[in-house]
């Protein structure tokens, strides 16, 4: 008996007439209302039993299962919420993927540090598993993204230590089956072949138990109780291995899987022929696959078994193929050869919908993170289209599924995809080469390319390990891929870079004192006030000050620290330097006031001024190149400065002058039209459920109530300084674009004052430039552009110059000529640069000489050309001619060239060019 037995025991099962029983096949428990039933139901323990026998009364399509689920837990007491993005770090920073629909209720919501937007709730929320990726499109049931239908509520012990955000209980495990019971009942399913498995759920240091649905051999839904957190002295230890204690706050996590509930409803072969039906069809037709009437019977006796080929179940995808086709009474290679096109195109339209759920919520394709994985699975994609014979564009095929789930950045995305596939062409020529050559060296050594290569080579090249395979063959290296190949490059990249770093303990310091009052949100143009000493702490250099309130903003969200003065009646203390830490305000100063006196601020009005001119211009410059470059476009990073700053957004192709100057001109028609720049502190819930995540471009503040900063149409979650109105920017001037990395642009600008210096610095490099072309500064793009058509041309006519002179050596006689077996060779010294000497040796060897010339400009140089049908290597004349004078050298056999730095040698070596010519011919 499981550690949590007791918890299954639910007065639901009792009133209803359930039985628990055990698993003969899996061992697992489960509770069902038919006494004689055997087995738990679930593959690989049962097969498929609504296949061409639906489980439910009626057909439904996706929309329509949707809107079932909704409106039926509305009607029993939920109100319903809007869907979160599929990137789950536009509110949290320990995930990128939003994997499960209680993703958007953490950690903030799950801690009972914030109340849910809604008590109980239901969604239906997008989710991307990429664990999942290897089994799309051979299971059946498989798919990389889909829709989490889902009802929660959240519960906080009425006895509990510590005071949450929502208390006493909404309801707990009883009334959630119950619920469950009841939609399937309602949808027509058969309740008595309806099974609940026992699974306890463990997860992210929580746990609780958790019961599988499973009907007609799918699981349908899983209903987990999140009531316990990880304690190394807890009471219950789970399969992890690690050990539990209850917590004060107790959560219904439901998941229903809503294509799972609309193949259900139709029983075709797989899940994809229900919930992508013209997809399917279409790429079938593109790709030129058709069945027989028994082919087609085959298909869909196979698919009945295809639960058996899940990778986390099974330890070798082909070995449970093969247990298939003995029961299907086919060989295997009939059996994959009628299957695997069909996977491949089930794969595709699954990842083409990933892609569209991707890009539509503004993913960008990028070597980290989110971008990542958007690019692995749009490259795999494309080589299962080139494997298969899919021809269709693959922006056209993003398209459809961006066209059924209703996005309405379509052009954008499209142009996202075309731009990767060109990448992905330009990567795959360059990897190639890589690959060629790790096969011969495994080849060499009679051992096969191990896993972790294939991923380095799809990790830095993008090629995939069928590709590699191929190419491994060809060298007579072996290739043994993984069957969860793609989802261990993705385990390398689900987690942000910074999700695992240990955060540092608080500075003790602090812990006795309160929360410093910031004065500088109730008046951001102030910048003198009074305080009182706390606390002062001494420091290797200098000191921290600690005051009840300051109007000294401290360093944060990309804007250095304030900088000036503290005051008392004996003396003035340089602030360098503003920290803070859990709420608390240090200053850095070069003496001590003294604890408990009384003294006067002064911040530095002029620094101050042009760091709120730059964070306010930082929010103006974004607002502008989302409106120029695709609502896509979001903040990387930002750094904020006197003189400058600088922010980086995630984009997928460059900044062009064009996008700039649009940028400019925008941002500049903010400034002019001097619009108010306001804060507000609403609820945090209400602010997402009007303005979206795209408030979190800076970052992803804490609390129930979050800053908001409105300028014009722009609105950002900011805990930063700004102007009081766009008219004290004064003016904005982009500096310069740059990539960082790969899908990161980076705007450089100033504003304000600094602006107007940097526009000045550059009209004083014009009017230099002009003063040199003795032009007016209007005239300079002209005249450069005509100085550099003329100085190429100068460089052209130096280039026919040298030609003709190679010629006029080549049968102008002086040089010495040899015979050399039937060949004559010239051989000369023409101290010319390398460029004049290969002209020559080249003028020489197409008259049928053999050509040997030596340099001694600055150091010891030889060309040797050798006309077609001679047989004397170039590359081994050279070498020999070049180690006289302390070098090397070498080349193909028809033309070389090498040298060395004896230079005083090279007249020696000349001379015995000769015989080394003819040596290398009786070689």
């Amino acid at each position: 008996m499981s550690e949590l037995a007791d918890e299954y025991r639910l007065e639901y099962f009792e009133e209803e007439g359930f039985v628990r029983k055990e698993c003969p096949e899996c061992g697992n428990h489960f509770w069902t209302r038919d006494a004689d039933r055997v087995t738990c139901g679930e593959p690989p323990c049962a097969e498929y039993d609504f296949i061409d026998d639906p489980g439910f009364a009626e057909e439904y399509s996706l929309e329509e299962m949707r809107e079932a689920f909704l409106s039926f837990f509305e009607e029993h007491g939920h109100d319903r919420i809007e869907p979160y993005p599929v990137a789950a770090n536009r509110w949290r920073e320990d995930v990128l993927l939003t994997q499960a629909s209680i993703y958007d209720f953490q950690p903030l919501v799950t801690s009972g540090e914030t109340p849910p937007p809604a008590n109980p709730l239901t969604v239906s929320q997008p989710c991307i598993r990429m664990q999942d990726i290897d089994n799309v499109g051979k299971t059946g049931r498989h798919t990389m993204a889909f829709e989490m239908m889902a009802h929660h509520a959240f519960n906080a012990r009425e006895d509990a230590d510590e005071e949450y955000a929502y208390e006493g209980e909404v309801y707990w495990k009883d009334r959630t089956v119950e619920l469950c019971d009841n939609l399937l009942d309602s949808l027509g399913a058969d309740i008595e072949e309806v099974t609940y498995i026992e699974d306890p759920w463990v997860g992210g240091g929580n746990a609780g138990p958790a019961i599988e649905v499973i009907y007609k051999g799918l699981e349908l839904a899983t209903l987990v109780f999140m009531c316990m957190e990880a304690d190394p002295d807890g009471e219950y230890e789970l399969k992890d291995g690690n050990r539990y204690s209850y917590m004060d706050t107790y959560i219904v996590d439901t998941g229903y899987g809503l294509e799972r509930w609309t193949w259900m409803s139709q029983g075709t072969p797989t899940v994809y022929e229900a919930i992508y039906p013209e997809m399917i069809a279409f790429l079938r037709d593109n790709a030129g696959i058709e069945h027989t009437e028994d082919e087609t019977e085959l298909v869909g006796r196979a698919a009945r078994l295809s639960g058996n080929l899940d990778i986390d179940d099974v330890d070798d995808v082909e070995a449970a193929r093969g247990d298939i086709a003995d029961q299907l009474d086919v060989s295997v290679e009939e059996l994959r050869d009628l299957v695997e096109p069909l996977e491949s195109i089930y794969a595709i339209a699954d990842h083409c919908r990933t892609l569209a759920y991707m890009f539509g919520d503004g993913i960008v394709p990028s070597n980290v993170g989110t971008g990542y994985l958007a690019r692995m699975v749009l490259r795999r994609t494309k080589r299962l289209c080139d494997t298969v014979g899919v021809d269709a564009p693959l922006d056209e095929l993003v398209d459809m599924q961006a066209e059924r789930l209703g996005y309405e950045n379509r052009d954008t995305i499209r142009d996202v995809v075309r731009t990767e596939v060109e990448k992905y062409r330009e990567t795959l020529e360059r990897g190639g080469r890589r690959v060629e050559q790790l096969a011969a060296e495994y080849a060499e050594r009679g051992e096969a390319i191990p896993t972790g290569e294939l991923i380095e080579l799809y990790d830095s090249h993008g090629i995939q390990p069928d590709m590699v395979a191929e190419i491994a063959e060809e060298a007579g290296a072996t290739v043994d891929v993984p069957d969860d190949f793609y989802s261990l490059v993705a385990e390398r990249h689900e987690t942000p870079d910074d999700a695992g770093s240990v955060t540092q303990e608080g500075d003790e310091r602090f812990s006795d004192l309160p929360e410093t009052e910031k004065l500088y949100y109730d008046d951001q143009q102030r910048t003198q006030f009074e305080a009182v000493v706390l606390d002062v702490f001494e420091r290797e250099e200098g000191y921290d000050v600690v005051l009840d309130q300051t109007m000294f903003y401290p360093e944060g969200g990309g804007q250095p620290a304030d900088t000036g003065t503290i005051s008392t009646d004996d003396a003035t203390l340089e602030v360098s330097d503003v920290q803070i830490e859990d709420g608390v305000i240090c200053h850095r100063t070069d003496e001590n006031p003294g604890k408990g006196e009384f003294v006067n601020g002064q911040v530095d009005a002029s620094r101050r001024r042009q760091l709120m001119r730059h964070h306010t211009a930082t929010h103006i410059v974004i607002h502008a190149a989302r409106q120029v470059l695709g609502e896509h476009v979001r903040q990387a990073g930002a750094q904020k400065g006197v003189d400058s700053s600088r922010i980086d957004l995630r984009h997928y192709d460059r900044i062009s002058r064009d996008d700039v100057r649009e940028i400019e001109r925008r941002a500049n028609e903010i400034v002019m039209d001097n619009t108010a720049v306001t804060q507000e502190w609403p609820d945090r819930h209400e602010a997402e459920a009007e303005h979206g995540f795209d408030l979190y471009q800076g970052g992803i503040p804490p609390g129930e109530q979050i800053r908001l900063i409105h300028v014009d149409e722009d609105v950002q979650a900011c805990g930063g300084t700004h102007v009081a109105r766009t008219g004290d920017i004064g003016a904005i001037k982009v500096l310069n674009t740059e990539r960082v990395q790969d899908g990161v642009e980076r705007i450089t600008f100033a504003a304000g004052e600094a602006a107007i210096e940097a526009t000045q610095e550059k009209e004083d490099a014009l009017y230099e430039a002009a003063d040199v072309l003795d032009v007016s500064p209007e005239d300079v793009p002209e005249t450069a552009e005509r100085f550099f058509e003329e100085w190429k041309d100068r460089g052209k006519q130096i280039d026919d110059l040298k030609e003709q002179l190679a010629e006029a050596r080549a049968t102008g006689g002086g040089s010495e000529e040899v015979d050399v077996g039937d060949a004559t060779a010239v051989v000369d010294r023409i101290d010319g640069d390398v460029d004049e000497l290969r002209a020559t040796a080249t003028a020489i060897a197409d008259d049928g000489t053999i050509a040997v010339l030596g340099s001694g400009l600055e150091s010891a140089q030889f060309v040797v050309a050798v006309p077609d049908d001679v047989g004397v290597n170039a590359g081994e004349v050279v070498g020999e001619l070049a180690a006289k004078v302390g070098g090397g050298g070498g080349g193909p056999p028809d033309f070389a060239q090498g040298g060395g730095p004896d230079v005083d040698a090279l007249d020696e070596a000349l001379e015995d060019a000769p015989d080394v010519l003819r040596q290398v011919l009786d070689a």
